[in-house]
């Protein structure tokens, strides 16, 4: 039997970084429960106070195959390297100079929305070639 996995980002602003891996992995925010229209009058009924209605946000694969993303607000800044990141599979089924255009086009669309681009790792050995990129919180992930 298998267990449903979630991923679960610290983050300062929930809502916007949610809003943010949206885009990159095509996925949607997780629905409002069952009985409400949307979120705000979920948190409204629930009596969550204006200031704390950003402090989580949920992402879901709207083809249901992918993980749910979770994320949820803390007070400190990210400090060190992630010992856990993503790699956005930009490339599939590419190889050299073609491979690492591609992710060269998917780093500029992802700066556009709020990324920074950390380093460009060439193909040679065991590796294909990849570029390391950051979230807006400054999560590491991959194009890969």
């Amino acid at each position: 039997m298998t267990a449903p996995v979630q991923l679960t980002f610290d983050a300062t602003d929930p809502g916007a970084l949610a809003t943010f891996w949206a885009e990159v992995l095509g996925y949607k925010l997780d629905d409002p429960p069952a009985g409400f229209a949307s979120w705000d009058e979920a948190l409204e009924a629930w009596g969550v106070p204006e200031e704390r209605r950003n402090d989580k946000s949920a992402l879901v694969d709207p083809e249901g195959r992918g993980p749910r993303l979770f994320f949820q607000k803390v007070p400190e800044q990210k400090v060190a390297k992630n010992r856990l990141h993503l790699d956005v599979r930009s490339a599939v089924g590419l190889e050299g100079e073609e491979r690492m255009a591609a992710f060269e086009a998917r780093a500029a669309e992802l700066v556009e929305l709020g990324a920074t681009r950390v380093k460009r790792f060439e193909p040679g050995g065991l590796d294909a070639g990849h570029i390391v990129m950051q979230d807006p919180d400054g999560n590491e992930f991959c194009l890969d």
